[in-house]
Formats: C-alpha cells, structure tokens, sequence
C-alpha cells in the first residue's frame, strides 16, 4: 500500500468538513468498511428493540419545546 500524502482542510469549516466526511463515506462500497463482532451484536440489538423505541419517542417540537421551558 503506498503511503498517504497528507491533506491541508484548515480552510474548510467544521461543517463543510462534517459535510466532507458524508461524502467519503458514502463514496466507499458497502463492503468497504469492517464491521466488528461487538457492533455486529450492537446492531442486532438495537434491531430488536426498535418498534419499542420508536413508540417510546417523541415529536422533535415536543422536545424542544420542553428544553425551551426548563432554561426559562
């Protein structure tokens, strides 16, 4: 593997960076990169909560609106 030449992003902001490594990883196969064995089972796990945790959610108004009462 030849080694890699190192890029200069301290001209981009944190969000067009943010916005950079989107785009990287969504430019990799699917395959690309290693899943381990513990998230494997991580992602198993959530799987198998997930209709629960979504009947257990809440609308994003509602939990803003109560952040915005407790820093009154």
């Amino acid at each position: 593997m030849t080694p890699m030449t190192t890029l200069d992003f301290s001209h981009l902001s944190p969000e067009e960076r943010i916005d950079l490594i989107g785009e990287l990883w969504d430019s990799l196969e699917r395959d690309a990169a290693p899943v381990t064995t513990t998230q494997k089972a991580e992602i198993r796990r959530r799987l198998l909560t997930l209709e629960e945790d979504i009947a257990r959610g809440r609308e994003a108004g509602e939990v803003l609106a109560d952040l915005r009462r407790r820093r009154s």
